[in-house]
């Protein structure tokens, strides 16, 4: 079977997660990124959307998980997109990145990220 990946970069959403009270009233910006490995070759031949993932479809998932869930950590908010995308979708692995480009750290950085890679069992 191939092995291609399928990705979608830098979806960007305010949600209201983290430690601190500040963070959790006032949120602030979250960026994700899914890579799917799946074999499109059926996609290939038909051309046609329905042999393939919908990426649309994807977003919206991981819109309703990052903006009407809570979480304290990004670890738990990347598992729980893993899970439902693995569970949702026709793949076989999914590596999802959460970053938080405003993570208070008490001083000057770029933010916060986590990458996870978790495949169907």
């Amino acid at each position: 079977m191939a092995q291609d990946r399928l990705s979608i970069l830098g979806m960007t959403f305010h949600a209201h997660h983290g430690l601190e009270d500040h963070e959790i009233a006032n949120g602030q910006r979250f960026e994700v990124d899914v890579e799917m490995m799946l074999d499109t070759s059926k996609a290939v031949a038909s051309d046609l959307l329905s042999d393939t993932v919908d990426v649309r479809q994807v977003y919206r998932e991981i819109e309703k998980i990052v903006v009407n869930q809570r979480f304290y950590l990004i670890e738990t908010m990347s598992q729980k997109a893993a899970d439902v995308l693995l569970s949702k979708f026709d793949i076989e692995q999914v590596t999802i990145r959460v970053r938080k480009p405003l993570a208070p750290l008490g001083g000057l950085a770029n933010g916060t990220q986590i990458e996870i890679t978790r495949a169907r069992e």
